[in-house]
C-alpha cells in the first residue's frame, strides 16, 4: 500500500495567476479534473482521504471520496502557504517575489513556518497510513507537496519538479525512506482538462 499525494484541482485563481484565497472554489475545469481522479482512483484500493480543509481542496478530496467510498478526514495542518494579507493580489501587481527565501508576508507564514507545519502534518499522514487497511490519499496544496519532496521523501534518480500540476498524483513508500516511484503524474488528464501550474503559476 502506499500514500498517494495529490494536488488539488484547478481554481480561478490559478488560472488567472492570483494569490489564491482561502475559500476559492474549483473552477469548471478542476472539478473536471477532480472527476477524473476519482475515476482513477476508484481502481485502487482507497483506504481513507486526508485533506487540507480549504475549499478546493476538499473539493478535490470530496470528488475522491465519491468515487472510492472511502471516509474523509480534514486536517488544517495541510493547508497552503498563508500569504497574508497578499491573498487576492494579482501576481502581475505584486511588486515581490513570493517565494523568495527570506520574504515573509504581511501577516502571512515564513518559510520555516511552513516546513514546521509540513513536518506536523507528514508525521500525522504517516501515523495515519500505518492505521489504514488500503491506499492512503492526501490532498494538499503546491508548497505543502514541495515542502515534502524536497525535504522528506527519497526521489531516487526522480527529480523534483519545478511545481506540481492540478490533481497531479505522487506515489509515495509509507515505510522510511518514504521512496517515491511516480511524481506528479496527470494521465488521468486529457488536452481539455490538462493545465499548465506551476507552483509560481498559483497556489
Amino acid at each position: 500500500m502506499a500514500i498517494l499525494l495529490v494536488r488539488h484541482g484547478e481554481t480561478a485563481g490559478n488560472r488567472d495567476r492570483v494569490v489564491q484565497l482561502p475559500e476559492t472554489p474549483l473552477s469548471e475545469r478542476g472539478l473536471a479534473q477532480a472527476e477524473r481522479l476519482g475515476r482513477r482512483l476508484a481502481a485502487l484500493r482507497v483506504g481513507h482521504v486526508v485533506s487540507s480543509d480549504l475549499a478546493r481542496a476538499r473539493m478535490t478530496a470530496e470528488a475522491v471520496v465519491a468515487a472510492t467510498g472511502a471516509p474523509l478526514s480534514l486536517d488544517p495542518r495541510l493547508q497552503e502557504r498563508n500569504f497574508g494579507d497578499l491573498r487576492g493580489t494579482p501576481y502581475a501587481e505584486l511588486g515581490v517575489d513570493l517565494f523568495a527565501d527570506d520574504f515573509v508576508p504581511p501577516a502571512g507564514e515564513s518559510w520555516a513556518a511552513l516546513h514546521e507545519r509540513a513536518d506536523a502534518a507528514w508525521d500525522h499522514v504517516l501515523g495515519l497510513a500505518q492505521r489504514t487497511a488500503g491506499e492512503l490519499v492526501v490532498v494538499t496544496h503546491g508548497l505543502v507537496c514541495h515542502s515534502w519532496v524536497t525535504r522528506r521523501l527519497h526521489l531516487g534518480e526522480l527529480a523534483a519538479p519545478t511545481g506540481f500540476a492540478n490533481t497531479s498524483l505522487t506515489r509515495i513508500a509509507p515505510e522510511p525512506p518514504h521512496r517515491v516511484d511516480l511524481m506528479n503524474c496527470t494521465a488521468h488528464l486529457d488536452d481539455a482538462t490538462a493545465h499548465d501550474a506551476s507552483i509560481r503559476a498559483g497556489l
